[in-house]
């Protein structure tokens, strides 16, 4: 069995006030993820925490490249830790 990974990215451009969160967050649930997405204060990025396999947390960050419709993602910061299993499942947070 794979093991598991946490994978930390900011996402920046237009990713704020265009429903890009609640799109994580169905992104993340249909591929097992749990983790949480929420609004940068600063107003200027998306930041998620997804914890999953490898394999899974690829496709989710491919998909969060691309952002949902209306989205335009302009730069992508993407960092892989440990797994914590700290996550039950996967939330927006304020």
């Amino acid at each position: 069995m794979e093991g598991r990974a946490r994978l930390q990215v900011s996402l920046y451009g237009g990713v704020q006030g265009v429903g890009f969160r609640w799109w994580a967050r169905q992104q993340a649930q249909l591929l097992g993820c749990t983790g949480y997405a929420r609004n940068d204060p600063s107003g200027m990025r998306v930041e998620i925490v997804a914890e999953g396999s490898r394999r899974t947390l690829d496709q989710l960050l491919s998909r969060l490249r691309q952002g949902p419709p209306g989205a335009h993602v302009s730069h992508v910061e993407a960092e892989w830790q440990d797994s914590t299993g700290e996550f039950e499942q996967f939330q927006i947070r304020p």
